[in-house]
């Protein structure tokens, strides 16, 4: 995680006591804990002499010991699971509200003054201005609509909310709105314009300065609540009062028409029809984002109650607006095991969730909406639900909550006969913007310091005798991946016969699956210590990629984080993993496969791109890297003896008696 931390110089004063006094101000959720971690003192007591009094952003500039509180320039994501999450962040101003451009505020100050030449941070920030596009973060993602105007080229002109306290008393925010789209009109004669004037947001309904009276055959007005990144990306001018999307604007490659004062107006990045003579200073996109996002706004972690970077924020946020998106219709699931149940509501039931198994039930959950999904290939349903990558402390057959899950909606991510989601997405991965190459860079770090796996069970690395030494990676012989992907090699003794007569010198230590070991699964090789040098029973699989040269596998997840630690892989079937250049591969591979991602590009699809991720707790959603702190920093689940034996009546149960479906 990254300093982020503003430049104190750039403050009117140091953070202090605050006092609460203001009803506005004590409804901001966890208000007290942003603040702490912020450096303030927040307080409802009796005020002292030096006090700050919090005010919100947009109260008037009258108060001398006010601290002006209101959101970070990221919106909100709405996280169902949590009763009242914290803001993403704050902007806390110490000298004026940003809105009122008739005295300097502490964000005018910093982009006044502060150097922005910081090379690490504008190379962050050029990465952050280019990542924000993509993930078209915006405050109603399960209500945007759609936009039909989407593939036409448009003039867009943005309006204001009549009860928007940043703009001039009605009749002139009226009057000014209107002279807006005259002059938009005048300029772009033939061009389509549309008025977005969305008639609700998260508060409730909202009034515009606009109605059909100003609809004509070349001016459109979209009420709608629809996603801004999709008309920004469309639009061939943009013109504002003082939206905050005038900042999205600027981020998408407009140089907005700005006829009000905002904060990101009069540094050479807009069309200013009002300018600020004091505004003079030319900076570029990215000094714009460091200044604002860096230096002004302050991003707040959930996890530790501490600040963190804006790029861990915007990961919480995508995190956040995938899980409403994607759940936003519900879902009917089939054939979850009763003990998966619990948690896959928890996760993904935000708005409905139905576990039945009745071809009924499920086609009239459909027609009302739902997804259909169930798990892994046990129906031929739209959607499969799957353990993620990064899963737990222990294991999913003693009945440990996974911290994240996958839903594909084109297959079996172990099924090489068919194409699927996480296929795709490596595919996609091919070409790797430098936002995308710095955070999987950044992960695999952590992942690595913390020596992670999918389970995150076994003890250390048994001794190993010198010389060239391979990994086999044993597996569950009846799952599904070997059944459908695992090719003429489909046993852990056909593998190890296999890696022992390719290497007759080396040294083949064989690692069993630690479902095997445990009693729970198919695969026990009685003789595996006459092909092997080495049986390292319950023993950690990164500890020995670590002490390995190299790992052979059928479709093992060990050969991926094998991958990630710079390790040759050699695959007797095919795994999601292989085809694409980064393995020695001896069985067939999907022709398909024809990109060439580069191991970063891999593991951002498998890690960050295709799962989600959850806190087990809360069922909230959270970032692959709020995850791994997690699981690096959480004891093993149930004890070993409570997981052997609530499996193994769990296995009873659903072999011999049917009961566990």
């Amino acid at each position: 995680m990254h300093n982020n931390m503003p430049k104190k110089s750039a403050r009117a004063h140091a953070p202090g006591r605050i006092l609460l006094s203001d009803p506005a101000i004590a409804r901001i959720p966890k208000i007290k804990q942003v603040l702490t971690a912020a450096g303030w003192t927040p307080h409802r007591k009796t005020p002292q002499h030096d006090d700050a009094v919090a005010r919100p952003a947009t109260a008037s500039a009258q108060d001398a010991k006010a601290a002006w509180i209101g959101a970070g320039f990221i919106p909100d994501q709405p996280c169902p699971q949590l009763k009242r999450p914290a803001p993403l962040g704050l902007a806390i101003d110490t000298r004026g509200p940003i809105h009122d451009a008739a005295q300097p505020s502490d964000l005018e100050m910093i982009l006044a003054t502060m150097p922005l030449d910081d090379a690490a941070i504008l190379t962050r920030a050029h990465k952050v201005a280019d990542r924000l596009p993509l993930l078209k973060l915006c405050k109603l993602p399960a209500l945007s609509a759609g936009i039909e105007t989407a593939n036409v080229p448009f003039v867009l002109v943005l309006d204001q909310p009549q009860s928007d306290p940043t703009l001039p008393p009605a009749p002139l925010a009226t009057d000014q709105m209107r002279e807006m789209l005259v002059l938009a009109h005048e300029a772009h004669p033939h061009a389509q314009i549309v008025v977005f004037s969305p008639n609700r947001d998260e508060s409730g309904p909202l009034t515009g300065h606009f109605d059909g009276a100003d609809s004509s055959p070349n001016v459109r007005l979209f009420t709608e609540p629809a996603n801004p990144w999709a008309l920004l990306e469309y639009a061939t001018a943009v013109y504002t009062l003082s939206s905050p999307l005038g900042f999205e604007a600027i981020l998408a490659g407009h140089k907005p028409h700005v006829f009000g004062t905002p904060w990101y107006a009069g540094w050479g990045l807009t069309q200013d029809q009002n300018p600020i003579a004091r505004r003079g200073r030319h900076l570029t996109r990215a000094q714009l984002v460091a200044g604002a996002l860096f230096h002004y706004c302050q991003w707040f972690d959930p996890q530790h109650k501490t600040l963190w970077s804006v790029e861990d924020a915007l990961s919480l946020a995508q995190a956040r607006q995938r899980a409403v998106v994607e759940d936003k219709n519900g879902y009917v699931a089939s054939h979850i095991l009763r003990w998966k149940r619990s948690h896959i509501r928890r996760y993904f039931g935000q708005t409905a969730m139905t576990f039945n198994d009745d071809p009924d039930v499920i086609a009239r959950e459909t027609q009302l909406g739902r997804a259909h999904m169930t798990w892994g290939a046990k129906s031929k349903a739209p959607l499969h639900i799957e353990d993620g990558f990064l899963r737990s402390r222990g294991l999913g057959a003693a009945l440990v909550r996974p911290i994240s899950l996958i839903i594909d909606d084109c297959g079996l991510y172990f099924d090489p006969t068919h194409p699927s989601r996480l296929e795709t997405q490596i595919a996609e991965r091919a070409q790797m913007p430098d936002h995308a190459t710095a955070r999987i860079e950044a992960l695999i770090a952590r992942l690595i310091a913390a020596k992670l796996s999918k389970y995150n069970v076994g003890d250390g690395c048994p001794p190993l005798p010198n010389g060239y030494k391979i990994l086999v990676a044993g597996q569950v012989e009846d799952d599904a991946s070997i059944q459908l992907g695992a090719g003429k090699v489909r046993t852990n003794l056909a593998l190890l016969k296999a890696a022992r007569a390719a290497n007759p010198d080396a040294i083949l230590v064989f690692k069993p699956h630690p479902d095997v070991e445990a009693g729970l699964r198919r695969g026990k090789v009685t003789n595996a210590h006459e092909i092997a040098d080495i049986v390292a029973q319950d023993a950690d699989p990164i500890a020995l990629i670590d002490a390995c040269d190299s790992v052979w596998t059928m479709t093992s997840l060990i050969g991926f984080e094998a991958l990630l630690r710079d390790k040759p892989v050699t695959c007797t079937g095919a795994p999601f993993y292989a085809g694409w250049g980064l393995t020695t591969d001896l069985g067939d591979t999907p022709e398909r496969r024809v990109a060439r991602p580069s191991m970063l590009g891999l593991a951002h699809a498998v890690l960050i791109d295709y799962p989600r991720y959850f806190d087990p707790d809360t069922g909230a959603a959270i970032s692959v890297e709020m995850a791994v702190d997690l699981l690096a920093t959480t004891p093993n689940g149930r004890s070993q003896l409570a997981q052997s034996a609530l499996a193994k009546l769990r296995q009873f149960r659903a072999r011999f008696l049917g009961l566990d479906r």
